[in-house]
């Protein structure tokens, strides 16, 4: 039994190290519905992984990682350990695994906290990441704020060089006129 534990403690663990984590309650769903959101999660697009685990698991797991913040967390409930590499599009995909499966206007699936680069995220937060645009936007993003002052710099030396042809013309056209 004590074996099964310590194995247990160690998959929690390698769900959570080195990726991004978001805890879940998914009171009121159905077992089809939840299997369709794991298989979304495997998928090649997200490459995460999805399981039910017992809080204290998560919290022996992250002990043993060196998560003090996970591990000091107070969680309550049912939890579904949402892990995987990308943390923005795992939130999404939670987002619309919960507007799908909410009847009645009542959410059956909610975020609870996520574990980010080493950050424990309330709810909200969490909610949050959900907002940002895909990691290669953003990267191309900064990649366009990096290439702004360069290629600024650039036309700015072109305007330079231009006015100074101009001028070298405009010279040249005077000479030409003078000697003729």
């Amino acid at each position: 039994m004590r074996n099964e534990k310590i194995q247990m403690v160690q998959e929690v663990a390698s769900l959570l190290e080195g990726k991004s984590a978001i805890l879940i309650s998914y009171q009121g769903i159905s077992t089809n519905q939840f299997n369709g959101f794991r298989a979304k999660v495997a998928s090649d697009d997200l490459k995460g992984t999805c399981r039910v685990v017992p809080n204290t698991l998560v919290k022996k797991a992250a002990e043993k990682l060196g998560y003090t913040a996970l591990a000091e967390a107070d969680l309550k409930g049912d939890t579904a350990l949402v892990s995987g590499p990308d943390p923005v599009s795992l939130v999404k995909a939670i987002k619309e695994f919960a507007k799908e499966s909410a009847k009645d206007k009542q959410e059956r699936v909610k975020i609870k906290m996520a574990y980010v680069e080493g950050a424990l995220l309330n709810a909200a937060d969490a909610l949050a990441l959900g907002d940002l645009p895909p990691k290669e936007a953003m990267q191309a993003q900064i990649l366009g704020l990096l290439q702004a002052p360069a290629s600024g710099i650039v036309r700015a030396i072109n305007a330079k060089i231009a006015s100074i042809v101009y001028v070298l013309n405009a010279f040249k056209a005077k000479k030409e006129q003078e000697t003729a």
